[in-house]
This record gives C-alpha cells, sequence and structure tokens, in this order.
C-alpha cells in the first residue's frame, strides 16, 4: 500500500498515542474506543489494526487479535510497530523463534528503537541465543581499544569476541596491534602468556630489554605469572644472566643494543634475578644478588624494599625489618615503608616496637594503638591479633578481633544509603552489606 495512505492527520495521530499509552496502562476499553475512532476514517492504517489486535490479545481474543495483525501487516509491511506488535503476539503465544524474527524485521526499519532491542535482548537470553551482534562486537573492541590501548580487559574481550582458540591465532592478533599501537604496552605483554619456546623468546627478549633500559622496578611482578612453566621460567633465567653477563663485559644489554648505554640497567638486571631466586627458594644467592646492587647503588630505596621481601619470604622476620629501617633511613616520610616494617615486626611477634614504628604516622599527644583503632586500620589489627595468638595471649588476641568486628560496623553505616537508592544503584549497597557477612566464610580465616 501506499507510504502516504499511512500517514495519520495530526488529530488522528494524536488519538494513535492516546491508544499506545491505554495499551500501557492497561486501559484496554479505551485503546479499542480510540482504534474504533481512527479506523472509521481510514479503516486500512497497518498500525492502529495491528495496535487493535495487540489489545484484543489481551482480552483475551486471540483468533480476533492474529486477524488484525495479519491485515495491519499486509496494509504496511515497512512499520516497525507492526512486525513489533505481531512479535509480540508470537512471544505470547511461546512461538519464540518467530517472535525473534519478528523482532529482526521491526529492526529493519527501526533499527535505533530500544524498546525492540530490549524485547529481543531479553528473548535471546531466555532461548540462550546469546551469539547476538557478536559479529559486530569486535568492531566495539577495536574502537575501546584505540581510546585506551592500556586497557587489558578490552584486549581480553576481542579475544573472545574473535572467537580466537589457539595460540597462534592470539600472538597474530597481538603482532597486528603492536603495529597499530606501537608506545602501548599491554598487546607487548599479553602474547607473552600464550608464546613457548622459540616464539617466547623472541617476543620476551625485547620486552625485557625495554624495561631494563628504562629502570622498571616491578619487572619481575609484572612477568611472575610466567613463572607457572618450568620451561619458562629456564627460558626467563638464561635471558637474564645473557644480559647480567653482557653487561659486565660489554657495558650494553646485547649486541643489538650497543647504541644505547645505560650504567643504571646492571642494577635492574640484579634486583629482578634476586626476586627470581627468591621465589624458586634460593635464599642464599637471591641475597648475593641484591647486596651486589646495593654495592652498586645505596641509595636506591627499592633495593632495600627487595631484600626485606627475601628475608622474609626465608622466614627471618627481623631481619626484613632492619632491611626497611635502611630504607627508611633514607627517606622518613614514606608511609608505605613505614607500613611494611610493622607488618614485619608484627609477623616476628613484636608487637610493642611495631606500635612504635607505627607512632611515627599517627596523631601527637594520642598512643599509637588508640589512634590505629579509631583509624580503623584493620590490617594492623587483624595482625596484632595474630601476633598475639602466637604468643599465647589470647585475651589481646581476641580483644584485637573485635575491634575489628567493631570497626566493620561503623563502615556499614553508611549515610549516603538513601542517595544510593535515589540513584538506583542498590548493588552497590547490597554489595557493600554483603562483604561483612562473607568475612566468617574463609575456613583459614
Amino acid at each position: 500500500m501506499d507510504p502516504k495512505k499511512q500517514q495519520l492527520p495530526p488529530k488522528e495521530n494524536a488519538l494513535f498515542k492516546r491508544i499506545l499509552k491505554c495499551y500501557e496502562q492497561k486501559q484496554y476499553k479505551n485503546g479499542l474506543k480510540f482504534a474504533k475512532q481512527i479506523l472509521s476514517n481510514y479503516p486500512d492504517h497497518g498500525e492502529t489494526l495491528a495496535m487493535k489486535g495487540l489489545i484484543l490479545n489481551c482480552l483475551g481474543r486471540k483468533e480476533e487479535a492474529y486477524n488484525f495483525v495479519r491485515q495491519g501487516l499486509r496494509n504496511n509491511l515497512k512499520s516497525h510497530v507492526c512486525w513489533h506488535v505481531f512479535g509480540l503476539l508470537q512471544r505470547s503465544d511461546k512461538k519464540y523463534d518467530e517472535a525473534i524474527k519478528c523482532y529482526r524485521n521491526a529492526l529493519k526499519w527501526d533499527k535505533d528503537n530500544l524498546q525492540i532491542l530490549r524485547d529481543l535482548s531479553l528473548l535471546q537470553i531466555q532461548m540462550r541465543d546469546l551469539e547476538g551482534y557478536k559479529e559486530n562486537a569486535s568492531e566495539v573492541y577495536r574502537g575501546l581499544i584505540k581510546r585506551n590501548p592500556e586497557n587489558r580487559n578490552y584486549y581480553l574481550k576481542l579475544e573472545e569476541a574473535l572467537g580466537l582458540t589457539t595460540a597462534e591465532e592470539r600472538i597474530k592478533l597481538y603482532e597486528e596491534l603492536k603495529e597499530k599501537f606501537p608506545r602501548a604496552q599491554v598487546p607487548k605483554r599479553l602474547p607473552l602468556n600464550y608464546a613457548r619456546g622459540e616464539v617466547l623468546i623472541s617476543l620476551l627478549d625485547p620486552y625485557l630489554r625495554a624495561a631494563l633500559q628504562k629502570g622498571v622496578p616491578p619487572l619481575f611482578t609484572d612477568i611472575l605469572s610466567l613463572y607457572d612453566d618450568p620451561e619458562r621460567i629456564k627460558i626467563i633465567e638464561n635471558l637474564m644472566y645473557g644480559y647480567l653477563k653482557n653487561l659486565k663485559e660489554t657495558g650494553h644489554l646485547c649486541e643489538t643494543d650497543n647504541e644505547y648505554k645505560e650504567p643504571a640497567s646492571i642494577l635492574y638486571v640484579l634486583m629482578f634475578l634476586a626476586q627470581h631466586h627468591s621465589y624458586l627458594g634460593d635464599t642464599e644467592k637471591a641475597l648475593s644478588l641484591i647486596e651486589q646492587a646495593i654495592e652498586h647503588t645505596p641509595t636506591l630505596i627499592e633495593l632495600y624494599i627487595v631484600k626485606g621481601k627475601i628475608l622474609k619470604h626465608a622466614g627471618d622476620y627481623v631481619g626484613a625489618y632492619e632491611a626497611l629501617q635502611e630504607a627508611q633511613a633514607l627517606d622518613t616520610a614514606d608511609r608505605y615503608v613505614n607500613s611494611k616494617a610493622a607488618s614485619y615486626l608484627l609477623k616476628a611477634n613484636l608487637v610493642r616496637q611495631a606500635e612504635e614504628m607505627c607512632s611515627k604516622f599517627t596523631r601527637e599527644g594520642v598512643s599509637a594503638m588508640e589512634n590505629l583503632n579509631e583509624m580503623q586500620c584493620m590490617w594492623f589489627q587483624t595482625e596484632c591479633a595474630q601476633a598475639y595468638h602466637r604468643l599465647g595471649q589470647y585475651g589481646d588476641a581476641l580483644r584485637k578481633c573485635h575491634e575489628v568486628d567493631r570497626g566493620l560496623m561503623v563502615v556499614c553505616q553508611v549515610p549516603s544509603e538513601p542517595f544510593l537508592y535515589r540513584k538506583s544503584v542498590v548493588r552497590v549497597v547490597t554489595d557493600l552489606w554483603e562483604g561483612p557477612g562473607q568475612l566468617g566464610h574463609n575456613p583459614l580465616a
């Protein structure tokens, strides 16, 4: 039928909008009355016929409903309303596959209609048709990566959207992304998780050299996830010792880097190898390497922090504390070093000394322990309780546990809760309330 004949004048168009409102408010009799007024003047108007059929379906008159909807669809095949209504009828009869087809036809004529998209997505979820517009997802994720190439989650979701399952496919994807985003670190780091053998060496070598030239202290933490495979551990060790040998002999990490010389590179190689051997349980070798690094640059705080961690892993908490004391002497305003030193003292069951250590960053005129309780410093209270328990001072341990519990109860009394409800972020509230309830579920707690 001629599309111009399907356009209603302003008066009838206003009546049609009232039909939609009556349907939403379940005022079916009024809706039928308005439909009758339009059809008396425009008996072939497809969308009105479809809406009349939809209302009749709600009143249980299915046969009439289908007749009107089909008639409306015949009169206006290009109407998203007619196709949407036909889909609603099919859904009410549990003909979900047919309903999905109708919704898709509706979207051909109005692709941005949120109501149709919502109905289609709900039906697809119900039918476990989770593919949906998966073919478009990869382009969306590529756009997100372009916006923020350092977001690791975007890359992982892009892998999923593309349906990549083999290591070769994933590595090929990251080679492409590295060319597009040469300054981004994530597309250089993620393929290391999938590579093995010679491929891993070819990818890991430039990655490690770049980090060592820049002087990246947390390099070991960055690639720690690769230590789940003995073969990869051996590759990392061989590469690092190769760098160390080259630096001592030529001052360069390797032959291809002969134009670049950074005296501090050897320091970061030694620090990495110290952490490497500590992780593998070779404390003696780790301490020897970190002492060489400290001898090279005795003013770098990170070296003393690493030494403290090595001693902690070996079970020497007092030695770990002493290493952190040296670090604190270099920077007395470093709160992280202060907290780590206090933590090592508590692990050594030296509660009084730990309290004195924390007093450097608490309010003057108040005892450190009282101020820490007031600030709800729960890591300190928890480790205090564990220290008292190891010492057999069960009363003090229980008192600390009660202080932690009281702190959690105060946290739960959030004054902004009504605001959260008004902003419709109920999940935030439920997550907040569930947190304290989950504390006792850990069998090791």
